[in-house]
């Protein structure tokens, strides 16, 4: 009878075990690599993400103006933010309507017919007048009068002379 020989196990050289744990230790470097890299791409999108919805509340400032009285000492700073579509004028002097009078701002860019942009809310350190960037870009003077309660009737010219007047620039963002 003859013997059956066993198949005998396949020997494995001992220098290949060592480039098998070398290319599964380089696999999960890679795979570490590639997870950190998506992670780190989507950290900053979410950043960036928030970073733009925070500019967008920040006020941007297109045009502005200082609007100086009779002695060229400021007395009203003027600017307009395009996202909230209102110009704000703050005075810069402790000077105040009468009970019966109001200030009125008025486009003075043609002195012979003056465009009323608005009257001013009396006695407030900072007033908002609604506003489109469209009305403004033709506009390049600006002046406030003081004028009866209310302000003139629409039409009609402000009475003279202007409590404060000046240039209406446009900013560079």
């Amino acid at each position: 009878m003859t013997e059956a020989t066993a198949p005998t196990p396949e020997v494995i050289p001992p220098y290949t075990t060592g480039w098998r744990l070398l290319a599964i230790s380089l696999l999960v470097v890679v795979a570490v690599g590639a997870a950190t890299g998506v992670g780190m791409y989507e950290m900053f999108n979410a950043q960036i993400t928030h970073l733009q919805a925070k500019l967008k509340n920040v006020p941007q400032t297109k045009y502005v103006a200082v609007l100086l009285d009779a002695k060229q000492a400021p007395g009203m700073l003027v600017t307009f933010d395009p996202q909230d579509s209102f110009v704000m004028l703050q005075r810069l002097t402790d000077i105040k309507e009468g009970p019966d009078d109001s200030m009125q701002l008025w486009d003075n860019t043609d002195p012979a017919r003056p465009v009323s942009l608005g009257v001013l809310t009396p006695k407030l350190r900072t007033a908002q007048l609604p506003m489109t960037e469209k009305t403004l870009a033709k506009v390049t003077q600006l002046a406030i009068s003081v004028e009866n309660r209310g302000g003139t009737e629409p039409g009609n010219m402000p009475l003279l002379p202007y409590l404060y007047s000046g240039a209406l620039i446009l900013k560079a963002l």
